[in-house]
């Protein structure tokens, strides 16, 4: 077991130390270095604390399992970024000179028991990783500071909070998702213009949580103008915890309202003013029920245009079944029988097993001319 961890370590932690050096000075490894590195011992069998060990204390039982928990998270982040330069590599050969339009790719992946999106997603993450050292936001040594979600979250985020998160990883704090969102919350608050002088002021005080004001800002930066007065002035009022959730819910109702009315097209060229509409709303205090409206509206026009399309493809296809078969098929066309529930222009679909509720949809279709109505 401790021969095979050993081995573990060497390929995933070793070699591709070698293979960055490779990267760097631009020298290939040889087969005997690659041997060479597989017989360096490494102690990768782990000691783990007994859990029925009533000595122990809690604290030092759970420092035990971080400590190793974050070692393998390490080692975890390394490989999976050498495996995405691997595939990329091989990606890239079959652009160059590949037959098949990507067979030898997805055959290489289908030998190693990898799909399509796990390949790319490792792609990806050795993408950023590049893009991190290539842009001098990251040292090489310190990745090891980093879980992957955190690495991933931050090859997500904006150049500012790459930023500061390379600062906190240089400076040897460890990085984890909590550690992102908290400076990536601390950036959108304190750098958005959207939000009054009055509240930043308590965020750098640490009277109001950044936690809090980042998702005000992101629901803020989805409306117009015209409907951030409201926002701004009751927050800069009553710039307090309860204040910023209430607006922010505010504004996430109108995001979702304003969304989702200019999509339903049973509302175009209709005599109804959306704005006068929302301003009924926000005085009658139903604002999320309106927008929950415009909402579902939204869906069932959806709904509608997808039952349609499927309703045409299997009607077309049980005709072209019919054509194809005679009274010599009676199964085929016993089939056919009791699909006329389905491709008739009534449907009916039962809402049980029973079959004592059914819904029946009578399909009318018809062009709509304008200018006769």
């Amino acid at each position: 077991m401790a021969i095979c961890a050993n081995l573990l370590f060497t390929v995933c932690y070793i070699l591709p130390r070698m293979s960055e050096a490779t990267v760097v000075n631009g020298n290939s490894v040889s087969n005997e270095e690659i041997v060479a590195a597989l017989e360096i011992p490494a102690d990768f069998n782990f000691q783990l604390p007994d859990p029925e060990d009533e000595e122990i204390l809690e604290i030092d039982f759970r420092s035990q399992l971080d400590t190793i928990w974050q070692i393998c998270d390490r080692f975890d982040l390394q490989t999976d970024i050498w495996r995405g330069r691997v595939l990329r590599s091989v990606r890239d050969r079959e652009k160059k000179g590949g037959e098949g339009r990507g067979a030898g790719f997805l055959n290489w992946l289908k030998d190693r028991e990898i799909t399509k999106s796990q390949a790319y997603t490792l792609i990806q993450l050795a993408n950023s990783a590049d893009t991190l050292l290539a842009d001098g936001v990251l040292d090489a040594e310190n990745i090891n500071n980093f879980s992957k979600r955190a690495f991933v979250e931050t090859a997500k985020s904006a150049p500012e909070i790459q930023q500061l998160v390379s600062e906190a990883a240089q400076k040897g704090d460890r990085i984890t998702r909590r550690e992102v969102k908290q400076l990536s919350d601390e950036w959108t608050a304190m750098s958005s213009e959207l939000l009054p002088d009055e509240v930043k002021e308590k965020a750098s005080a640490g009277i109001l949580p950044t936690r809090h004001l980042a998702p005000l800002v992101r629901e803020m930066e989805k409306l117009p103008e015209s409907h951030l007065i409201e926002i701004k002035r009751e927050i800069a009022e009553s710039p307090d915890i309860d204040t910023v959730k209430l607006m922010t819910s505010e504004a996430k109702n109108l995001a979702k309202y304003l969304d989702a009315a200019a999509q339903v097209q049973s509302l175009r060229n209709k005599a109804v003013d959306m704005e006068l509409a929302l301003e009924e709303a926000l005085r009658l205090d139903c604002m999320n029920t309106a927008a929950d409206l415009v909402k579902q509206a939204t869906t069932l026009e959806q709904t509608v245009g997808k039952l349609y399309t499927t309703w045409k493809r299997i009607s077309n296809v049980a005709d072209r079944l019919y054509v194809e078969t005679g009274a010599s098929n009676p199964h085929l066309r016993s089939l056919l029988t009791c699909l006329e529930t389905l491709t008739g222009d009534i449907i009916e679909v039962p809402l049980d097993e029973e079959g004592e509720q059914i819904v029946r949809l009578k399909i009318l279709t018809e062009d709509f001319n304008p200018d006769l109505n």
